[in-house]
This record gives C-alpha cells, sequence and structure tokens, in this order.
C-alpha cells in the first residue's frame, strides 16, 4: 500500500487492523480460534477488516472507521470532528495519489490546475460538515455509522483504497471512475481553476445524462475578459458549468443543465445549481420558490444585460454584468432559487478570472438552421431583393457569398 498511499494513511490502515477483537474472528475447522501470538495483524484480522471494509454495512464499517480516526491514540469511545477531519485529509490524498499513479486521470493534468492539497482541504472539510456530532463535538460509533450510511464518498474512497492498495480484485465491482474524462483542453498555455478533489465532487452532482467528456470552452486567461467571447462559448454547447474566481480569493458558479441562450427570459429547470469552491465546497439546489434558474442578455436598452442565476433582476443569486469585471452575489439571508448564501468574498465583486467548461452533449442543430445561416435576410423576403432591383440598389453581398451546391 506506501507505493499508492501517503505513509500516514497506510499507518491508519495498520492500526485499524490491529484493533480489531481477534474474537470476532471466523473459527478454524478444529473448532478453535486461530489467533497469532507474535505482534502484527493475524489472517483472522485481516479477513475481518477485507469483509467489512469492501462488502460491509455501514454498521460494520463505522467501528473500522473509527479506529482509523483514532490513528493509535488512546482507544475512546468517541472521536472528535478534527480527527475525522485528519483522517478524511489523509484518506483523500490517498484516492488522488491512486489516480496518478494508476493512470486514471481521464485525461486531467494535476500539475496545471489548482493547489490540490487545498482542494483536499476543502473537500474533508465538506464531507466533515455533513457528520451530526453531539453538543459537545463527539461522533459516537452511532454517529459514524449514519455518516457513513449517509455520505457514500467514504464508503466509495475506502473501497477504492483497500482494493488499489492492497491489490484486492473485486470481479463483481469494477474499478470506480472518479473523474470525468477531460477533451480538447489546453493544457500547456494556462492552470486552471479546479483540481482534482473538486472534480471528484462536483462531477457526482450533475445529472446522470451529462457522463459526456468535459471540454474547456472559455477561460479569461486564455480568451481575454471579453463578455461576447464568453457568450459565444457558452451558446450552443449544452449542459456547462461556469467557475468564477474574484479578487477576494473566493471561487464560486454554477451548473446550467440546458444550452444557453440569449434572450430576455429565465430559462433552464430546476436541475440547474450553485456552487461554491473556496473557501467552503458546496452545492445549492433548486428550491422550487420560482424557476429563475438561468438568464442571458446582451445588446438591450430597458432590461439587465448580463448572465445571471437564481434570485431576480438586481438581486441575482449570481450575476456577471455585461461589462464584465463585476457582477454581485446578492442573498439576504439566501437566494430564493436556490437556498444558497452570498458565494463571493463582498456582495458586489470584482472579477480575477472565470472559466466555462462544457460538461454535456452538444444540441442536435435544428434541421435548416445551417443552411440558413448561409443565407443572406435578403433570401428570406424575396419581395425586399426585387424592390431594390427595381429602384437600382447593388446588392453588395450577392457577390461574395458562395455559389449554390445545384450551380
Amino acid at each position: 500500500m506506501g507505493s499508492l498511499a501517503p505513509d500516514p494513511m497506510v499507518r491508519r490502515v495498520y492500526q485499524c487492523m490491529c484493533s480489531i477483537d481477534p474474537a470476532m474472528a471466523v473459527p478454524t475447522p478444529s473448532g478453535k480460534t486461530s489467533i497469532s501470538a507474535v505482534s502484527g495483524v493475524n489472517r483472522e484480522q485481516l479477513v475481518i477488516f477485507l469483509a467489512d471494509m469492501l462488502r460491509g454495512t455501514a454498521e460494520e464499517r463505522a467501528p473500522l472507521v473509527e479506529a482509523m480516526c483514532q490513528n493509535g491514540a488512546e482507544p475512546a469511545m468517541v472521536v472528535t470532528c478534527e480527527q475525522v477531519a485528519e483522517f478524511l485529509q489523509d484518506l483523500i490524498s490517498a484516492i488522488v495519489q491512486i489516480l496518478v499513479h494508476r493512470g486514471r486521470l481521464q485525461g486531467w493534468k494535476p500539475e496545471r490546475m489548482g493547489d490540490g492539497s487545498l482542494g483536499v482541504k476543502v473537500l474533508a472539510e465538506q464531507l466533515c460538515s455533513e457528520l451530526k456530532p453531539s453538543d459537545q463535538g463527539v461522533c459516537d460509533v452511532a454517529c459514524l455509522e449514519d455518516w457513513v450510511f449517509r455520505v457514500s464518498q467514504v464508503s466509495l474512497y475506502l473501497e477504492m483504497l483497500v482494493a488499489e492498495g492492497l491489490n484486492v480484485s473485486l470481479p463483481s465491482r469494477p474499478a470506480p471512475t472518479l473523474l470525468p474524462p477531460c477533451k480538447d483542453t489546453p493544457w500547456k498555455d494556462l492552470r486552471y481553476l479546479l483540481d482534482l478533489p473538486t472534480v471528484m465532487f462536483l462531477a457526482p452532482q450533475l445529472p446522470d445524462s451529462y457522463s459526456a467528456p468535459w471540454r474547456l470552452v472559455f477561460s479569461t486567461r486564455l480568451h481575454g475578459e471579453s463578455f461576447t467571447r464568453m457568450v459565444a462559448g457558452l451558446t450552443k454547447r449544452g449542459p456547462t458549468l461556469l467557475l468564477i474566481k474574484d479578487t477576494k480569493g473566493h471561487v464560486f458558479g454554477g451548473f446550467a443543465s440546458h444550452n444557453w441562450e440569449v434572450k430576455p427570459q429565465f430559462q433552464g429547470d430546476s436541475r440547474c445549481f450553485l456552487f461554491t469552491v473556496f473557501p467552503r465546497l458546496r452545492v445549492y439546489t433548486a428550491t422550487g420558490y420560482n424557476q429563475h434558474f438561468m438568464y442571458l442578455n446582451q445588446n438591450q436598452q430597458t432590461i439587465p444585460n448580463g448572465l445571471g442565476m437564481g434570485g431576480q433582476h438586481g438581486y441575482f443569486g449570481l450575476w456577471l454584468d455585461s461589462d464584465f469585471g463585476c457582477g454581485h452575489s446578492r442573498a439576504r439571508p439566501k437566494c430564493t432559487t436556490y437556498g444558497s448564501p452570498q458565494l463571493s468574498g463582498e456582495e458586489d465583486f470584482t472579477v480575477d478570472s472565470v472559466e466555462v467548461w462544457a460538461v454535456g452533449k452538444p444540441p442536435e442543430p435544428v434541421e435548416g438552421e445551417e443552411e440558413q445561416g448561409k443565407k443572406s435576410i435578403l433570401d428570406a423576403d424575396v419581395e425586399v431583393q426585387a424592390m431594390m432591383e427595381m429602384t437600382g440598389k447593388t446588392i453588395h453581398s450577392q457577390g461574395l457569398r458562395e455559389p449554390e451546391e445545384d450551380q
């Protein structure tokens, strides 16, 4: 296991095995329990550990998690939330290391991404936030059992660590794919806002149908601070993930379940959500209060121009102004559409950088749309064309267009 996981995690696993009560071991054919007299892990402890970790229930896994959280400390009836967070950081670090060493990065390049160690900490804090400790801030086995049952990532990461680290194959359970594929991304040109732990967290939040490769379609560091260029990257891309970093260091964004369209009405559906990446990793889903999921408008005189998600005009959960460079996240106390708090460092924020990732299949082109795009607007109205010819007006675009195929 040491070749794939950091030393602290290897020690946690070993001490967990040692803590298993030999009385729980499976009896030998002679009817007696075989217990090794030497120090270390005996066969029965190893078998129980593997069985409970790889196929066990939440009830069977909770004591093992408790032992790993204690990490060789004096055995206690409970563990603290801080101990659970430290265990999670070691576990997530091990998973990232396994993905790298086993070549399961799916096209992602950690060296060109955000701070992975910071990503490990915020993901550990997010998973730890799902705990329901006592008023004293401690977690007994029942608390850990409830947590393991509700938070599937904990069991998934533990199964992967044990199966990969101890080279135990489970034919009925193929190795999990924790990262979506990443394609058509110019890695050598810049460093991205996303890091591996953040992708591991956000990818499962997307609806099941969005399993297409992730593709970078806009970045201020690559394409400049242009709202028009961002709109071009957003539209006709299918579902997208928008990430914003403000000048206070907060990283946040939104998932758009639908293809973006420039129009004065709200769009999208309840699969859209807002999220924060730093300083906390959280997802905020639709409340059902209203249907103000997505808004995108440009070049209008009387209505707001920009990109918004949640809330209402002038009071969006997430707003990026068409002038670019600035936006707001107004939630007092929470955004009506998504139930999210203020996402940015300040209510009115200044943009540091923006990324847009296409995360689903692009929409099918509408029949005739492509042909229509090739034609002049005059082709749609033959009467106007004839009147221009009668008055002696020259149709300048006529000689500049490609000849029709039948000609």
